[in-house]
Parts: structure tokens; sequence; C-alpha cells
């Protein structure tokens, strides 16, 4: 066990060289569950290339084109050329209202619709007299119909309150509906609009609030089949966190990834990325059940000693609690400023043992800040 050399050595977390198991997460402190019934490392985001074109020619890069691409009221309709339509699975959306006024003075709606790597982008204003389950169903359509694009087998969206439209229009295309925090290239996408669109466009409202904020409900106790036996702070290298990403598609593993690159997160090899690892000697259960859940992010609640765990759309739950004291206190303090300085990147992993060589489950997480819409 190696000591932290940087600004991060009071987090007294190990490191973990390259030549040790990925998996074996070793820690100074082990926690047991306890049910409820009784300088920073060189982080830097990438500006979101975002490709536009109109639907009429896709391809082209005329001067007509790149005059529509900067008109902030423009609508997008764009598939990546180089890409294949049927392997384009799963899209994430938002349908909700902007800081604009329309010619009424009412506020303007929008739909975006795009995939994980923004090979898709879609754009539609709407007035708000015209949001309901069949506006959304047939501009669903139109984006299939317009590219040649099969409709997907899943649509992520984030906004509870926009549930019931969504899947009432999506169970009229046979499509599953999933409410999660997960649509994280879209809410990037989102980020980059605010500055590049909706504050240049002639009906912006500055200072407007967002009109479905996201919620942040107080923490429920969580489901007993979720608990596990002993759980640790951890870290790993990025380049282990890869590996260990890598295993999700070349074993049988539960979990998520995330393309850190079409995400346009630039992490260096050696940066170290905190975790939580969790024992259980169910640990193939625990990891199946936590898999049909959207696991979100984790965070430290220091005030209360307790780690919340956010998944879905808007379910959070207390994951777990320990003993209060300046030890504890500290490791979570830390746990938490490494998290923030990697940018909000951490990762779950379940094991049969903490000293286990290997993963039963493993989770990439970012925890993003709600788009400013």
């Amino acid at each position: 066990m190696a000591c932290i050399s940087c600004s991060l050595s009071r987090m007294r977390l190990p490191l973990l060289q390259t030549h040790t198991p990925i998996s074996n997460f070793t820690c100074l402190t082990v926690f047991p569950f306890q049910s409820l019934a009784i300088s920073l490392p060189k982080y830097k985001v990438k500006s979101v290339h975002i490709p536009s074109c109109s639907v009429s020619s896709i391809s082209s890069t005329n001067l007509e084109e790149e005059e529509d691409d900067d008109d902030p009221t423009a609508e997008l309709v764009y598939l990546d050329p180089e890409i294949d339509p049927e392997s384009i699975s799963e899209w994430e959306l938002d349908f909700c209202s902007r800081p604009i006024l329309d010619i009424r003075g009412k506020k303007l709606w929008e739909l975006l619709v795009c995939d994980d790597s923004l090979s898709l982008q879609y754009t539609k204003y709407f007035p708000n007299n015209l949001i309901n389950s069949i506006t959304l169903k047939d501009a669903l359509l139109s984006i299939s119909n317009d590219l040649g694009l099969p409709l997907p087998d899943k649509i992520r969206f984030f906004r509870s309150q926009m549930q019931t439209i969504i899947t009432r229009a999506c169970n009229e295309l046979a499509i599953k509906s999933v409410p999660s925090k997960r649509c994280l290239s879209l809410v990037l996408w989102l980020e980059d609009r605010y500055e590049t669109v909706y504050t240049r466009h002639p009906g912006f409202q500055k200072g407007a609030k967002p009109l479905l904020a996201l919620d942040n409900p107080f923490p429920m106790e969580l489901p007993e089949n979720l608990y596990g036996e002993k759980w640790a702070f951890v870290q790993l290298p990025v380049s282990a966190v890869r590996e260990e990403v890598s295993n999700l598609e070349t074993r049988l593993v539960f979990g998520s990834s995330l393309d850190l690159d079409l995400l346009g997160i630039e992490i260096e090899d050696n940066t170290l990325i905190p975790g939580l690892a969790v024992a259980s000697s169910r640990a193939k259960p625990l990891a199946a059940w936590m898999n049909g859940l959207e696991v979100c992010s984790i965070e430290a609640d220091v005030d209360k000693a307790s780690l919340i765990l956010s998944v879905g759309i808007s379910t959070r739950y207390i994951y777990a609690t320990y003993k209060k004291n300046p030890v504890s206190t500290s490791e979570a303090e830390a746990w938490e400023a490494a998290k923030k300085a990697c940018g909000g990147l951490h990762f779950l992993a379940i094991q049969n043992d903490l000293n286990s060589d290997d993963c039963v489950g493993f989770w990439l997480l970012l925890d993003l800040p709600p788009p400013p819409v």
C-alpha cells in the first residue's frame, strides 16, 4: 500500500499501483452496512462537439447551410452519415420549456433528442399549447422517417414532471421509456445550447428560472435486497478503471460504463478516480438487483455520516451509514473532494470480498450539476 503524494494525501485512501489486480480494492477503513431499521488531479472537459445541419442537406456544407447553423431560431435534424442507423438503439430525450418567449409572449417549448455519442441530434420548438403525448409521438415518428432511422428500443429522460407524457407516447410506439439521470450526453448538449443558442435567441429571457426544476427528494431507507455486508472508500488510476470497464464487455459482469472520449472528458492515466467498493457473500444477486436500477451517483453526506445512492430519475436511498468520528469524517470529506476534482467521475464496485481480485458488478458514474434550463 502506497501513500498519495499530491495534495490529496489526507484522503487516507491507498494508491493501487497498476501492477496490483485492479479489482483488489484495499483501504485503511472498512465499514459494515447498517440497516436503518435497526495540487488536484488534472482534469479537463473539452467543449462538446455538436455538428449540425438541415434535414434537406445532411452532408452538405455550403454557405447557406452555415448561415442556418448560426441562426439560434433554426431547428436541427441531423444524423452522422458515417454511423450505421441500425446501431442506434437508445435515445436520450428532453421535452421542456426554454427561457425564450414566442411572439405571443409565451414560453417556447423544445424537444431535444440525441444518442449517447451525439451522432443523432434533433431539435424542434413547440408553442406551449401543443404539449401532449400526441405531439411527442408524431415528432418521434418524424425523426425516424426523416432520417431513415429505426425507432429505438429505449428512450431515457430525466424530468419526472414529463413522465406521463413521455411514457404514453413511447408506449404507443412500443418503445421502453426509462426515467434516468444517466442522460449525460443530453445534459452536456443542453449546457452547450444554453450558451450558444438560447442566450442568442431574440426571445431569450435572462434570469428566467427553469419551469420544471429537477427533483432532489429526501433520501429513503434502502430496500433490504440492496444491502451489502461491508464497504470501503477506494480509488483506482483511470487506466485501471478503463480496464475494469472493458470487463463489462468481455466477461459476465453486471454494471454500466461511460464513454469518456465521447463525453469529451480527458483525464490523465495516472489520475486517481474515487469509488466505493461493496462486499457481499451474495454479490452476484446483489449486483443483478443493482443492475435493474439506473444507478446515477453516490454522495457522501458528511453531516449525517451516510452515503446517498441516487437511482432512476428522482429516487435517493440512504445506502449506508457509519460511525461519525474524526477519521471517518476525514475520509468522507476527502472522497468527496477527490470526486469533485475529477469533475464528478466516480465508480461503484460490488465484490464477493473486499480482497477479491474480481468485481461482480462495476458502474462508472458521473455526478453532473443540473442543466441551466
